[in-house]
């Protein structure tokens, strides 16, 4: 037979080349190890969150300035190498890898090489299952080869032996053919009955158990696919924020201006403690509106969420958040509400609050006291800087609960710490790519079962005269010779009672 002729076209050349590629064995695992390697390095450098990528230039700065605390001190060879660090890796995307155009490229990629792949396979896979050759030849029974055997004066019928093989679950097929003592294998159409004296009849039996259960790599293969896919569809249309919410406040779940957009409002954030002063539990009386009409309302914990129209809201960290009155010099009050400390200085809880209607800003710091009692210190700016560029603080002042600052100290304007409390830390998502995930999953786990557990197994019986010849081939997953030897036990009691029922 001749090979097929090469493609002369360069369209049909580059076609094939491209074909034989994505089809190559090597060429995937390269993919594989690139996107191993990428994964490796997003999981060894901090990631910058999904929400403070998205149309968040205060968060995305935020996160960068966390990454420059973090690393910006370290030092190779005695150089500090560090602020270098991030802006290299700001530069190469490994910031923000699992959503860098270049990776989903790579994902891409592969999920376009494991369809080709099985497209190139497909036809190869059903051949073999669809193709069977119940009959073989002499040679294929060499008791030299592995899995072999014979059993000489077989008195057993075919339908005694075929029962043996279905006794293990073998789906049998019979099929008869003429043979020359020569063992070349004449036409089906050969008449049994020709005077030929060299000729004598030859019987075979073919078992096969799980066909049909090789196509599951088909199942395997497309649970990958749909792996990849649930992720691309999450990171193009999916949705990730945290919410800090202090007692009585709201927040939009998405940018404000969102058309249907959902507010989150906390009824009540509790953390009860153990008699050890370890919190038990963490949770939040969550409420949900839309259009000023609340759709969903309940006690969320951590691993008890809130779904509403495909968020899904997880309690995740919670921090004090104290309440504060602000009046201006003429005594109006300019603010009522908590203050989060969802920053830290010294390791003590921080938070920031823009005085509405003026120029002032005033940091709020969580400290406490020799005696174990809560003080509040109280630092102004009106967003000057020194030379180096930090704020400058100009008004400074201490409170505890209950207490009001000096107008005197407070530029003018008084601040009253009128109750501690506590903020709730909510994970919003929303996963689209999540029942693709599900499907993918099944389809993966479907696929791998089937094929580890259910490998096929093939027998071939070869009878001439009264000579019984047993041939077997198994899958990698089966273990042939043990199976084999069961096998033949059973043939064994088989033509065994026929001996013992033989006169004598």
């Amino acid at each position: 037979m001749r090979p097929a002729p090469r493609p002369t076209d360069p369209a049909s050349r580059l076609a094939t080349a491209v074909w034989r590629t994505l089809t190559d064995v090597r060429f995937a695992v390269l993919q594989i190890i690139v996107l191993a390697v990428a994964g490796l390095i997003g999981t060894m450098i901090r990631q910058i969150p999904a929400y403070a990528l998205r149309n968040n230039p205060i968060g995305y700065a935020t996160e960068l300035a966390d990454l420059h605390r973090r690393y910006d001190p370290i030092t190779i060879l005695g150089a500090n190498v560090g602020p270098g660090l991030v802006g290299i890796f700001e530069t190469l995307g490994f910031l923000r890898i699992f959503t860098a155009p270049w990776f989903s490229f790579l994902l891409t990629l592969l999920v376009v090489s494991i369809v080709i792949c099985t497209l190139d396979r497909l036809p190869r896979l059903w051949r073999g299952m669809r193709e069977v050759r119940p009959i073989q030849p002499a040679a294929f029974f060499d008791l030299r080869l592995s899995q072999r055997a014979a059993f000489a004066a077989v008195e057993a019928t075919d339908e005694e032996l075929a029962a043996a093989l279905r006794g293990r679950r073998f789906t049998v097929r019979r099929a008869d053919e003429m043979a020359d003592a020569g063992g070349v294998v004449a036409g089906p159409g050969l008449d049994p009955g020709a005077p030929d004296a060299l000729a004598q009849p030859e019987r075979h039996l073919y078992g096969d158990r799980n066909r049909y259960f090789k196509m599951a790599t088909l199942l395997t293969h497309l649970g990958l696919i749909l792996f990849l896919a649930g992720g691309g569809v999450t990171g193009a249309f999916g949705y990730e924020t945290v919410l800090f919410v202090g007692e009585g406040q709201t927040a939009p779940v998405q940018p404000v201006g969102t058309p249907g957009n959902l507010l989150v409002k906390n009824l009540g954030f509790d953390a009860p403690r153990r008699a050890d002063g370890s919190f038990a539990d963490f949770r939040t009386d969550l409420a949900v509106y839309r259009d000023g009409r609340q759709v969903a309302r309940k006690i969320i914990r951590v691993n008890d969420p809130l779904e509403v129209d495909g968020f899904v809201f997880h309690q995740n960290t919670f921090g004090a958040a104290e309440t504060l009155d602000v009046r201006d010099p003429a005594g109006r009050l300019v603010w009522h509400g908590p203050v989060l400390m969802d920053d830290q200085v010294l390791g003590k809880p921080q938070g920031f609050l823009t005085v509405p209607g003026s120029r002032y800003g005033i940091f709020v710091v969580l400290d406490r006291d020799a005696a174990g009692a809560g003080r509040l210190t109280l630092l102004g700016t009106d967003g000057s800087t020194d030379a180096s560029g930090s704020l400058v603080p100009i008004f400074a002042d201490q409170l505890t609960v209950g207490a009001t600052s000096d107008p005197r100290l407070t530029a003018g304007y008084t601040v009253r710490w009128t109750e501690a409390g506590a903020f709730t830390g909510i994970v919003t998502r929303r996963d689209p790519g999540q029942p693709i995930i599900w499907v993918a999953y099944l389809s993966l786990i479907s696929g791998i079962v089937l094929s580890f557990y259910f490998p096929r197994r093939r027998i071939w019986l070869r009878r001439t005269g009264d000579r019984l010849e047993v041939a077997m081939l198994a899958d990698r997953y089966v273990d042939a010779d043990r199976e084999f030897g069961q096998l033949l036990a059973d043939l064994s009691r088989v033509t065994a009672r026929h001996a013992e029922q033989r006169p004598a």
